[in-house]
């Protein structure tokens, strides 16, 4: 029993100190010129749904939960915003090549089509990020609205890879 006693005291004292270990938070400021909107059009609505639905973890301005302040969650959330944003943020769209903006958009256009994004554990503490089917149409008319303007002012080959 004391052995037991020992162990949660230790335990108890290991989570009070991971508490003092703090990430930083991804919440820094933003260039225009490599934001989404620098290199396609976002029509209002949309860019209301991108920052409602995606910008938490595809951006570098994350609203963080009342959750965040505990650890180990911190760190769990900021290890699934960092591979969030290597996969994709809207706040360096514009920094990225034309073929990688023409690529990300139609990566967009799947996951969201499939349902696969927001994540549905994403979902279940952000109720108001979920798309309702008039949001999906929206994004999936704006995704291929802004692909097919690119295609209309870059030679193909800056968007696309051709055969070997």
């Amino acid at each position: 029993m004391k052995v037991l006693k020992v162990a949660l005291l230790i335990l108890l004292v290991i989570c009070i100190a991971i508490q003092f270990i703090r990430p930083e938070e991804n919440s820094g400021t933003t260039d225009p010129s490599s934001d989404i909107s620098a290199a396609v059009a976002v029509p209002d609505a949309v860019g209301g749904i991108l920052r409602e639905s995606c910008y938490d973890c595809h951006s570098n301005s994350t609203r963080y939960p009342w959750y965040a302040g505990i650890q180990p969650v911190r760190w769990w959330l900021e290890d699934h915003i960092g591979e969030a944003k290597g996969q994709l943020n809207f706040s360096e769209f514009a920094t990225g090549s034309l073929r990688r903006q023409y690529h990300k958009l139609e990566e967009i256009s799947e996951q969201v089509g499939a349902g696969e994004m927001p994540l549905p554990s994403y979902l279940i503490l952000h109720r108001d990020a979920e798309l309702s089917a008039d949001q999906k149409t929206l994004l999936l008319r704006w995704v291929e609205d802004s692909r097919s303007s690119m295609k209309a002012r870059y030679p193909v080959d800056s968007l696309e890879r051709r055969g070997n």
